[in-house]
């Protein structure tokens, strides 16, 4: 949701418009959002599905269960900051938003008021895991070590919890190996993940000699659906991030949504674009909950305005989403996958060769006799060496072994090491641990996009 703030060495600022307004009409919510759900064919698309039965997790900021357009769809699950959060009480700001564009409802007769997400009939699983500066707890949590992994336990913990999608409207420049491998831990869960791109590319000195904002991550890890934001007409948005990370393109200049306490604003950013790509996955998870994570990106792509995508560029990808194209897409691989695997015995690759058929060798009768024979031999041998050692041994005892202190009769078996003693080269201390790295939390840019000339509409 915005431009970044950049602190330390993070994100960078933009001012956050307030401004006074009246009370919206019942329908100025929904009038403001029209064009972008006509953007995305959404209408076209809920006469297939509208996301009953899908879980989107959105690690954010947290969401408010009582927005009126989210009432009911929304499942409040850990706060990953409960630490930093002691004795205070989180705004909820950005991640409610998200979670309306993803799946909001709406409220009043037919839910013709408010704001309608991509998927209604989702359900949203809040995990709270970054901060905003609104929070009075937004110092602590930029200072904490701890809140560096709190997005990484955020992913692990909706892929516990069965999250068919993972929305990540957040990021920072430089990787962090436990996110990594909590997206990898997710994906191989089956859920899809979708990351907003970045906000830097409106600022020249941050473009690097070809022109590209920096890479944010979780959005350049590996199988992570990385959104950029389109502006009206479908070109990139000036402030999206321009490089080889991005996948597709949404609408994210002056979308409405929702906060809390009734309140709406008007939003621009690369997380509103990916919070409108995480419906769209939701929308797809609900129709073919089998298909994996990658022919879900896979469906998006060739879904999008102009496709099947045939050209590819930094800013805006393989072009501007479409939820009724991402569908029949989506119809497409499912039945190309259903001819791939037809006739194929379990558990066989798709599209590997067939094994080569094994020979059996026949042998003469007079083989066997001649094996037994010489297997008979040696375990004699060895059988009978034994039996000698034995006699030796008793023979020529060897001195009694000492003690090992702590132990039973006899000091216990010899050669393992006994409680409170350190073999050598072996540390018993506590070893180094994620402190012990270089500093790479929340003062380096771990945090929500900040929103960026967001003002209110009601």
């Amino acid at each position: 949701m915005a431009v970044l703030r950049r602190a330390a060495a993070a994100l960078t600022a933009c001012a956050v418009a307030w401004l006074p307004a009246a009370p919206a009409r019942a329908d100025e919510v929904r009038d403001r959002q029209r064009p972008v759900l006509d953007v995305l064919g959404v209408d076209q698309a809920w006469k297939v599905t509208r996301g009953e039965g899908v879980t989107v997790a959105v690690v954010d900021s947290g969401v408010d269960p009582d927005q009126a357009d989210l009432k009911g769809s929304v499942t409040v699950g850990p706060n990953m900051l409960a630490e930093e959060d002691a004795g205070t009480r989180p705004e909820r700001l950005h991640g409610t938003g998200m979670a309306s564009l993803i799946a909001g409802h709406g409220h009043g007769p037919g839910g013709g008021d408010g704001i309608i997400g991509v998927a209604p009939e989702a359900h949203i699983l809040s995990i709270r895991a970054i901060a905003e500066e609104e929070d009075a707890s937004y110092g602590r949590f930029r200072r904490s070590k701890k809140a560096e992994q709190a997005v990484a336990r955020g992913i692990r913990h909706a892929a516990d919890r069965g999250a068919d999608v993972i929305n990540l409207s957040l990021g920072k420049e430089g990787e962090i190996t436990a996110e990594r491998q909590a997206i990898a831990y997710a994906m191989a869960k089956g859920a899809v993940v979708v990351s907003a791109v970045g906000n830097d590319g409106d600022d020249p000195d941050l473009r690097d000699g070809h022109g590209f904002a920096p890479y944010s991550y979780p959005a350049s890890y590996p199988g992570v659906i990385a959104v950029a934001a389109s502006r009206t007409g479908g070109g990139r948005a000036p402030f999206s991030n321009s490089n080889y990370s991005v996948l597709v393109a949404a609408p994210g200049a002056g979308l409405p949504v929702a906060l809390p306490g009734g309140r709406y604003a008007l939003s621009s950013g690369t997380s509103d674009s990916s919070a409108l790509v995480s419906g769209i996955a939701a929308l797809i998870k609900a129709e073919y909950p089998e298909l994996p994570p990658a022919l879900v990106a896979q469906a998006i792509v060739d879904g999008t305005r102009d496709g099947p995508a045939e050209t590819y560029d930094a800013e805006t990808g393989f072009g501007v989403v479409h939820a009724a194209r991402s569908l029949t897409a989506a119809a497409k691989l499912v039945r190309e996958r259903a001819k791939t695997t037809a006739g194929k015995p379990p558990g066989r690759r798709f599209g590997a060769a067939e094994p080569e058929p094994v020979r059996v060798i026949e042998r003469p009768a007079w083989f066997t006799g001649v094996l037994v024979m010489v297997v008979g031999g040696i375990l004699g041998g060895t059988i009978a060496a034994l039996w000698i050692s034995m006699l030796f041994a008793r023979r020529h005892p060897r001195a009694a072994r000492p003690s090992v202190p702590g132990g039973g009769p006899g000091g216990g078996p010899p050669g393992l090491a006994r409680p409170g003693l350190q073999l050598p080269g072996l540390r018993t201390g506590p070893g180094p641990g994620p402190d012990s790295g270089p500093d790479s939390g929340p003062d380096s840019g771990a945090g929500p996009w900040r929103p960026g000339g967001r003002e209110t509409i009601g």
